[in-house]
């Protein structure tokens, strides 16, 4: 049913915890199947210098939220919003189709956090989305 991969990221998964002074944070969920989301970064001169995540859900949110952790890692910020939840499917070498909904998670999760940080920064940019309403908290 599961990769390999996707095993090894439920198993063990990278970055896991909370950035105490995080600069970014992007919470999401899925009311229908429970799944939270909560990532923090740490930017530095627009390149994601520390991630982290705590995921409340199935072992396919857990390991799309490690396998996203790790696609940004060191990424600036604009290469980070490229990250779609099609390319963490392929990075964990597949989901079963009633599991895509937690790539969806990790995408929308690092575009919130994102967000945050532009924010908090001043800076005007407008932030694309899925359009899944549904497993997002994004504000329209």
């Amino acid at each position: 049913m599961y990769s390999d991969k996707v095993m090894d990221h439920f198993k063990n998964p990278r970055n896991v915890g909370e950035i105490e002074d995080a600069n970014a944070v992007g919470t999401v969920g899925n009311a229908k199947c429970g799944d939270i989301m909560k990532i923090y970064m740490k930017i530095e001169d627009d390149i994601i210098k520390d991630i982290k995540f705590k995921t409340f859900g199935c072992g396919a949110a857990v390991a799309t939220s490690s396998m996203a952790t790790e696609l940004v890692m060191g990424k600036t910020v604009d290469e980070a919003l490229t990250i779609t939840n099609k390319a963490v499917v392929e990075a964990l070498d597949g989901l079963p189709p009633a599991k895509l909904h937690c790539s969806v998670l990790a995408e929308e999760a690092i575009k919130a956090a994102i967000e945050d940080y532009y924010k908090k920064t001043g800076v005007e940019k407008k932030i694309e989305c899925s359009g899944d309403c549904a497993h997002c908290n994004h504000e329209h």
